[in-house]
């Protein structure tokens, strides 16, 4: 009795090998974010298949894998302690996809490989969404439709499968475009996240600590954008992007405070307006960035210290329209509630730096002249701006003003809120990120993550809540020209944040540009844009009925049109039939037709043995083309070009 399993046809070499290189441009791009074992492991496993593969050795026993199913498992478990979320499910996913391959055996077994491999490929984009993923996403989406082509058909080369692959996902464009633009937008980011899918966003914490926002400046990846409307940007050093507002301090950490919620702002805009449009990058927190200081804004939340939020954490790519007035006037009638929180100190801690307090308010006529004098000790303080400050004592204000000297914008704004409090005048800080540079491909600011920036804001009387930036004490160029030339040669500045290599900053102004526009008309096609653009087909307040109505005559014109271009091209014939029927009509000018139920064979034979004088040319002809056209490999290109160089000679009288 023969076993079921046996009757499944066996896959050929280059079967596999097309699999393998489908699963493995699906797993690459994961390589960034999975555990570097994991990721190991994977790759140990694509080698021991391809290296079978090549040797035509067995695949490895039942029992073999179900041990390295165990050792997959137990690393997930040891990593994330659990196996249920996205980082947990994609590492399992990866590792069921290498496994896989050890135990395919059949175009069954391939297809199921294939299918893992999509869900990897859509997999990517739920770490990251920009044109490069996307690209990756491309490639192998082509390596898989190859591979399916390879487990449907006959061996070929590689240039023309990849060709017809392209084909193939070419013609799936135009339908995929209909989908695109046409297919109901759901506001939301993606539907049945798991609830760990946005703990990787970077960004600004509503905390601070001394060293977050140093380590925060070592990446060069983009925070938001600001496109601005009718005039250029204000100076570099007017460009303060307001964030978390934070008013506690538990003598290691600042935190937020109680805020109040506001249906509007807090204050009467005054002064210059500056109008842009700000695309912000998702960061998994519910507060926006903005200039100093913005009007209403539509669906937006304003807080009473001049904070904008939204109504939900930030999962998704925002773009706002804003407007800020940069000279208005916060905070003139303050709670009594807010400044006495804005005067709250531990009650222990930093006896140093209480001390210089004191003798401020003692010194000091006028209490509006106690910042400017903490300002002048800090620069006879000689205090350093560096992203790689000395460790600092149980103490942090006081080891980092009296002992170390060293530290970054957090080091400087806590320090002085913290003496200002101690000398009685209020005090808070605010994060957020300072400067940006203008990209001049496409006129757009650009704000990274180097960009990220901690300054201090002072309660005056009759002034109210006054900007003071400390860090411009020790590092005046901080504000004026960014991060890197500040710290001048520091080796942990992020490459894309230098301006010494101009071929970089070049090439990296003209990715931007393009990543900008991607993430505007690709990633940023939400429900809004949609309706701008049935506005524009003339279809105002177009419902999902009339989008659906829409969308279903596009896809039947464009299902016609393919149609149309596969029926017009039905009878075209590939190199090799072309040759033989050429061959074909010249026998058959001789005298010899060829029949409709011979084969190339029996046709060849007959033909020999009426002319024996072209028996071996027409054999030799007949024997080629069925070897190219049945064959085990009609990859021989030897044998190609022997065949049409043949049927080129033959022409008999």
């Amino acid at each position: 009795m023969v076993r079921p399993d046996m009757t499944k046809p066996s896959l050929r070499p280059d079967q596999t090998g097309w699999l393998i290189a489908a699963a493995g441009l699906s797993l690459a791009p994961h390589a960034s974010h999975l555990p570097l074992a994991i990721s190991a492991l994977c790759l140990l496993l694509l080698l021991w298949r391809g290296l079978l593969n090549h040797r035509g050795a067995p695949l490895p026993s039942r029992s073999l894998l179900l041990l390295i199913v165990a050792v997959m498992a137990s690393l997930v478990l040891l990593e994330f302690r659990h196996f249920f979320g996205k980082d947990p499910g994609i590492a399992l996913l990866a590792g069921l996809l290498s496994l896989k391959l050890l135990e395919t055996r059949s175009p069954r077994d391939g297809r199921a490989v294939l299918l893992l491999s999509f869900f990897m490929q859509l997999g990517q984009f739920l770490y990251q969404q920009h044109m490069g993923i996307a690209a990756l996403a491309l490639m192998g989406t082509l390596a898989a439709v190859g591979a399916m082509l390879a487990l449907q058909g006959r061996p070929e080369p590689v240039g023309q499968r990849i060709r017809v692959a392209g084909t193939l996902v070419l013609q799936g464009l135009p339908l995929m475009v209909v989908l695109f633009v046409l297919f109901p937008r759901v506001p939301g980011p993606l539907w049945g996240l798991p609830a760990d899918a946005f703990n990787r966003s970077t960004g600004l914490s509503d905390t601070m600590t001394p060293g977050d926002i140093a380590h925060l400046s070592e990446s060069g990846a983009i925070a938001f954008r600001a496109a601005f409307q009718g005039a250029s940007p204000p100076p570099p050093a007017e460009r303060y992007w307001r964030g978390p507002v934070l008013s506690r301090f538990d003598g290691r950490s600042w935190h937020q405070g109680p805020t109040t919620r506001l249906s509007k702002p807090a204050y009467t805009p005054q002064g210059p307006a500056h109008s842009y449009i700000l695309t912000l990058e998702p960061h998994n927190q519910r507060w926006l960035l903005a200039l100093d200081f913005p009007a209403s804004a539509p669906e937006r939340i304003h807080t009473d210290n001049f904070q904008l939020l939204a109504r939900e954490p930030v999962r998704e790519r925002v773009r706002l329209a804003l407007v800020s007035y940069p000279q208005t006037p916060v905070g003139l009638q303050e709670r009594t509630v807010t400044l006495s929180e804005a005067l709250t100190l531990p009650p222990t801690g930093n006896p140093r730096t209480r001390a210089l307090g004191e003798r401020l308010r003692t010194q000091v006529t006028r209490p509006e002249d106690i910042p400017d004098h903490l300002i002048t000790f800090f620069r006879q303080s000689r205090l350093t701006y560096t992203l790689s400050p000395q460790a600092l004592g149980e103490d942090d204000v006081d080891s980092f003003l009296f002992d170390t000297r060293q530290g970054f914008c957090e080091h400087f704004a806590g320090a002085f809120v913290f003496a200002l409090r101690a000398a009685g005048v209020p005090a808070r800080v605010v994060t957020g990120y300072q400067g940006g540079e203008l990209n001049p491909v496409d006129g757009t600011l650009v704000v990274r993550q180097s960009d990220a920036h901690a300054w201090t804001e002072v309660w005056l009387e009759g002034r109210g809540w006054v900007r003071i930036d400390p860090t411009a004490a020790a590092a005046p160029r901080r504000l004026e020209d960014g991060l890197a030339a500040a710290l001048g040669g520091e080796g942990r500045i992020p490459l894309l944040a230098r301006g010494d290599l101009v071929w970089l900053k070049a090439l990296r102004n003209q990715f931007d540009a393009l990543n900008n526009r991607w993430n505007q008309w690709v990633l940023g096609y939400n429900q809004g844009r949609q309706q701008e653009m049935m506005a524009w087909l003339g279809l105002h307040q177009a419902g999902w009925q009339e989008l659906a109505a829409l969308m279903s005559g596009a896809l039947g014109l464009v299902m016609a049109v393919l149609a149309g271009w596969i029926l017009r091209n039905r009878h075209k014939i590939d190199p090799i039939d072309r040759s033989w029927l050429t061959f074909c009509r010249r026998l058959s000018a001789l005298g010899f037709p060829r029949q409709s139920w011979e084969g190339p064979i029996e046709y060849t034979r007959r033909v020999s043995t009426l002319r024996a004088d072209l028996a071996d040319p027409v054999l030799a002809i007949g024997t080629g083309y069925a070897l190219l056209r049945y064959g085990q490999n009609p990859a021989d290109h030897a044998l190609l070009h022997r065949f049409h160089q043949s049927v080129k000679r033959f022409r008999p009288r």
